[in-house]
C-alpha cells in the first residue's frame, strides 16, 4: 500500500431505473464475471417482489430524515425498504487487529458511513447466496425483507460483530 496519497475514489453512476447510486452499487457487486445485465435483473425483480410484499406495511415508522423517505417512496416502496434493511444491517462498531508489544489486540473502532453501507451489501448478498429459495431473485427479496424487519442472517452478522466490539471493548485504549 502507497503511502504517498491515498487511492481517488471512483465516482459510481446512478443506476438506470431509479437513478439511485447506492443501489447502483449493490448490483455492481451481485455482478458475476461482468454480467451486469443479469445482477439487474436480480435486483429489479427483488425490488418488484419487495413492492408487491410492502403494500400493507408502513414504511415511515422508522424514518428520522422524513423528506430523505419522501423521496424514496414516491419513486419506490421497494427501494425504501431495501435502504431501510441497509441502515438495518450497517454496523456502528467492529474490530480491527492492533500489534501491541507482540501481542496482537482486536481493538473496537467505529466504522466509517461508507465501510458501513459497503459491510451491509456484502453481508445481505453473502446471506441472500445461502438461502434456500428457488432463484436468486427470490432469495435477494427474502433477504432484504428479513433485514428490514430486524431477522436474518445478515442482522445476525452484524449483532455478532458488535458482540466481538462489546467484548473487547477493554483493548479500547490501543485505538490509533
Amino acid at each position: 500500500m502507497s503511502r504517498r496519497h491515498a487511492a481517488e475514489k471512483r465516482e459510481v453512476l446512478p443506476d438506470p431505473k431509479f437513478g439511485d447510486t447506492v443501489l447502483s452499487k449493490f448490483i455492481n457487486n451481485i455482478m458475476i464475471d461482468g454480467k451486469k445485465f443479469v445482477a439487474e435483473k436480480i435486483v429489479y425483480g427483488a425490488i418488484e417482489i419487495l413492492e408487491a410484499k410492502a403494500v400493507n406495511e408502513n414504511l415511515s415508522d422508522e424514518s428520522e430524515e422524513a423528506g430523505d423517505t419522501a423521496a424514496l417512496l414516491s419513486k419506490s416502496k421497494g427501494l425504501a425498504l431495501f435502504h431501510r434493511a441497509l441502515k438495518k444491517v450497517k454496523p456502528k462498531l467492529e474490530v480491527r487487529s492492533r500489534r501491541v508489544g507482540g501481542a496482537t489486540y482486536q481493538v473496537p473502532v467505529e466504522v466509517r458511513h461508507e465501510r458501513g453501507i459497503a459491510l451491509a451489501m456484502r453481508w445481505i448478498i453473502d446471506a441472500s447466496r445461502k438461502r434456500s429459495e428457488n432463484t436468486m431473485v427470490a432469495r435477494v427479496a427474502g433477504e432484504i425483507l428479513d433485514a428490514a424487519n430486524d431477522r436474518g442472517s445478515a442482522v445476525k452478522k452484524r449483532d455478532d460483530t458488535h458482540k466481538m466490539a462489546e467484548a473487547n471493548k477493554a483493548f479500547a485504549h490501543f485505538r490509533w
